[in-house]
């Protein structure tokens, strides 16, 4: 992992974290369903690209403590977003699944973000377009590290 140097690596990060949280406001802000946390969206989007997973396996993906994703898991339940269901190896634990609304919510959540992000990007030029194409795949890798 290359070591940050005062000038302009630091400048970068900077820049970068700025614009993530700028960009990320905004796109919360292209929501479908308002009654859904920012929190709530994520444990969907979880589910939705790893799959079914215990509460406690979705706190550490989540990077919550255990009873919050607990009252996080009930309050989607009660939405009739996420269901549990008993574990397949161990009956004294629970798995969460998501359910086709949640599905049907999540596909209509990305459609309209990716709309307003595709607007935003066709302001680029073709240039500036290639280099954010390209580093997509390492804002994915970051995201997730």
């Amino acid at each position: 992992m290359p070591e940050l140097t005062q000038g302009q690596d630091a400048a970068a990060v900077n820049a970068l974290r700025s614009s993530i949280m700028r960009i990320s406001r905004r796109l919360r802000h292209q929501r479908v369903d308002e009654s859904l946390s920012p929190t709530e969206m994520s444990v969907l989007g979880t589910l939705a690209r790893c799959g079914s997973a215990s509460p406690g396996e979705l706190a550490r993906r989540e990077h919550v403590q255990p009873p919050s994703m607990t009252r996080i898991v009930a309050m989607l339940e009660a939405k009739g977003l996420v269901r549990l269901e008993p574990h397949p190896e161990d009956r004294r634990q629970k798995v969460v699944t998501q359910t086709e609304l949640a599905e049907s919510m999540l596909a209509a959540s990305r459609t309209k973000r990716n709309a307003w992000l595709a607007e935003l990007a066709g302001q680029l030029d073709e240039d500036e377009w290639a280099k954010l194409r390209e580093a997509a795949p390492v804002l994915e890798r970051l995201a997730h590290l």
